[in-house]
Formats: structure tokens, sequence, C-alpha cells
């Protein structure tokens, strides 16, 4: 496999964001300027103090939200010129998101769970269900497939929410705490199963993270201080 991360493809980019939110009379500026682009394949890890925007910025880059002034483009798109349709078939297609919390449907199995972007996405049911399966048992679940979230440990859980990222071959994974509600052991688990697809599936790996550690195992690290990002290394 081509090693993407040298090849210099832009899978998103950030030109001049800025995003603000009303306090009474005031605006509160959490980004402001913010410039950088995403390599396919690459990992970049985004730190800061608290509420220092680092959620705000995920959400931006995902297109659940929208800047007030500058330009986020996922695969040569601008999302801010997307109708809500458009900007929901990018993000299935384009984007994998992993939270803290794993936000799995609790009256689906795990193997429901991980094929519902692709029965979103109107897939035959059949395909679905075996990239779910496919997914799963590479992240340990092969024996968890009829389980639902309740009948899941923590790190389980987690592992299934990654696989539900990656099943439709995504460009980027955004990832806000990933293993923040884990243990150390179970999220070094999870963690080095992330960088492990990312390494064999090609796909871009953006980790919002207080834990320098994992910051460390990133290609790049970035920090957000008073709305600007600058690269620590």
């Amino acid at each position: 496999m081509t090693d993407s991360k040298t090849d210099g493809e832009v899978v998103l980019s950030c030109r001049g964001v800025r995003r603000a939110f009303r306090e009474g009379e005031n605006a509160l500026v959490v980004l402001d300027g913010v410039d950088f682009d995403i390599l396919a394949g690459e990992t970049i890890a985004i730190v800061g103090a608290s509420g220092s925007g680092k959620t705000t910025l995920l959400q931006l880059l995902g297109g659940l939200d929208s800047p007030d002034k500058g330009a986020i483009e996922v695969v040569g798109r601008d999302m801010a010129r997307l109708d809500d349709a458009e900007r929901g078939r990018v993000r299935n297609q384009a984007i994998g998101f992993v939270y803290q919390f794993h936000h799995l449907l609790p009256e689906f199995t795990a193997w429901e769970n991980v094929a519902m972007p692709l029965l979103i996405r109107r897939e035959v049911r059949e395909s679905a269900m075996a990239a779910a399966r496919e997914l799963l048992e590479r992240v340990g679940l092969g024996e968890r497939l009829d389980h639902r979230p309740s009948e899941l440990s923590g790190g389980e859980r987690q592992r299934a929410a990654v696989a539900r990222a990656l099943v439709t071959g995504p460009r980027v994974v955004l990832a806000d705490e990933p293993t923040g509600n884990l243990d150390r052991s179970t999220g070094e688990r999870v963690l080095g199963q992330m960088l492990e697809l990312n390494r064999d599936l090609g796909t871009a790996l953006v980790i919002v993270t207080h834990d320098a550690d994992i910051a460390a195992r990133m290609d790049r690290e970035l920090t957000l201080q008073d709305g600007r990002l600058a690269q620590l290394r």
C-alpha cells in the first residue's frame, strides 16, 4: 500500500476559521483564524486547556456546526456551501466520529450498531452486516456480535464505537477524548487498535485529548490557545 502520509493529499482543511458565541450583549470568540490541513493517513493530536475550544473545533471539522467566517473543506468540498442533505452525505461518506461516550443505540446489537451507517446509506443489508462483522472481528469483538451495549464492558462498547466510525471507509476519523472514560489499560488497548486501523486503512485520525502520552504517539501535536492553533512538533 502506498504511504499516503507522504503523498501530500489533503483530506480536510481549515482556512481562516472563526467561531464566536453570544454571551448576553458580548461575543465570546472561541476560534479566531484557525488554519491547518489534515493529510491522508496522518495522525494529529489537538491539545489545549479546558474551555479552549477543542470540541468546538472538532464539531466544525465534522460539519456539525458552521464557522462564522472562513471555510472548512472536506475532500475538496466546502461544507458551508452544501445544503443539509448533501452535508450529511459528506459526513457519512468521508468522516467517522468517536466520542468519549460510545453513543451506541441501546436497543440494537453491537453488530447492528456498527452496520447502521451503511444501512443509512441504503447499502444492501447483507453487505453492510458483512462489513460490520469484519471490523468487529478486527477489534476483538467477533464473539460479541449479538450483544447489546448493556451487555458489553466499557472497553468493548468503545471498540464497537471505533468499528462503527470506520465501517464506511472514511477519509478521516475525528475523536473527542476517545479513551477519557476508560481505565488506563483498557484505554491503551482501544488507542492501539485505532492506530492499527489507521495504519492498515490509511484513514487520517484527529484526536482531541488531555493525555500527553496519547498526544506524543501522534504524527503531529497541535495546541489550541487564544483561538489559534500552533504546532508543538
